[in-house]
């Protein structure tokens, strides 16, 4: 069962390796922090600890301050309902190579252009491990999958319709959701009620999709679109110097390929890691307002 919580009263309670004190919880609440869940009531699969992950030192940046949390086994989600809910949810993945998850550049920051549109939105801290396996992938996406069963699980508390559930995925997190977003099975056992939900994505939106491509410059095995592959809208830049903006056009060259409906969108100039802030001589700030368009023609937003 998911265990709710709030992010500020971490700063209040101590964690212990294994085990977190949460009686303390209650009466240490800021408005302005997301209700926050564990995805999962004891360990992980295949974790033997509980941890939540702790902030990672990062270099300065020149606008506001990037949040990275590392050493996750703890899978949660942060809940961003919509004030004025339309049934649509976004789950989001965000990105840090494997390594650690960007919460709020990659995050949070989403909720402010999607709220808005009466989606509710839903930031993934998955677990994080060595970005040098080559299935580093797997558990962000059991971690995705269990989440979206959560969400369809919790449909009526969050006025959710089970039917309008997507993905947004930035970088490593776009990787991943395009393996969630083209997977045929469950990548673990089912552990409770929640498991009998369907964890099928309904729409996806990458945003700069890391490292898509194997050595041959195909897309990496397990990426399998099909004619069941959710429609997908993608957000590059020419000049990534990060993830190659060839794996958005294998990505959506496949989806086109299968009668997928699908748009893909390449800016120039942007660079890598912006999320939704602007970045000197681009316009790539004005990617929200295209997804915006295409979940409105979607009757997903309003």
């Amino acid at each position: 069962m998911a265990v709710p919580f709030r992010w500020s009263a971490i700063r209040q309670c101590v964690l212990i390796m294994g085990v977190i004190v949460s009686s303390c919880f209650a009466d240490q609440v800021s408005a302005e922090d997301p209700v926050s869940m564990r995805l999962w009531s004891g360990p992980a699969p295949s974790e033997t600890t509980i941890a939540l992950g702790t902030p990672r030192q990062g270099p300065p940046s020149k606008g506001p301050a990037i949040t990275r949390i590392e050493q996750i086994t703890a899978p949660t989600i942060d809940v961003f309902p919509a004030s004025d809910p339309n049934g649509t949810a976004v789950l989001i993945l965000p990105g840090g190579g494997f390594g650690y998850v960007v919460t709020d550049l990659e995050g949070s920051e989403a909720a402010t252009f999607l709220n808005p549109l009466g989606v509710s939105v839903f930031v993934l801290r998955y677990r994080t491990g060595d970005n040098q396996k080559e299935d580093v992938w797997k558990k962000p996406v059991q971690d995705a999958q269990r989440a979206i069963r959560t969400i369809r699980s919790n449909a009526a508390k969050w006025s959710i319709d089970p039917d309008k559930v997507g993905v947004l995925g930035f970088s490593a997190g776009g990787q991943a959701a395009a393996f969630l977003l083209t997977a045929e099975n469950a990548l673990y056992e089912s552990a409770d009620e929640f498991d009998d939900a369907n964890w099928h994505p309904n729409f996806g939106i990458l945003v700069y999709p890391w490292r898509m491509l194997d050595e041959s410059g195909s897309l990496k095995p397990g990426i399998n679109v099909s004619e069941s592959t959710p429609k997908t809208i993608l957000i590059h830049t020419h000049d990534d110097p990060g993830a190659d903006s060839l794996g958005s056009v294998q990505f959506y060259t496949q989806l086109k390929k299968h009668k997928v409906d699908a748009e893909l969108h390449i800016y120039r100039t942007g660079g890598h890691g912006y999320g939704t802030r602007k970045r000197a001589d681009s316009v790539i700030h004005q990617w929200p307002t295209l997804v915006s368009d295409w979940l409105r023609l979607h009757e997903l937003s309003r």
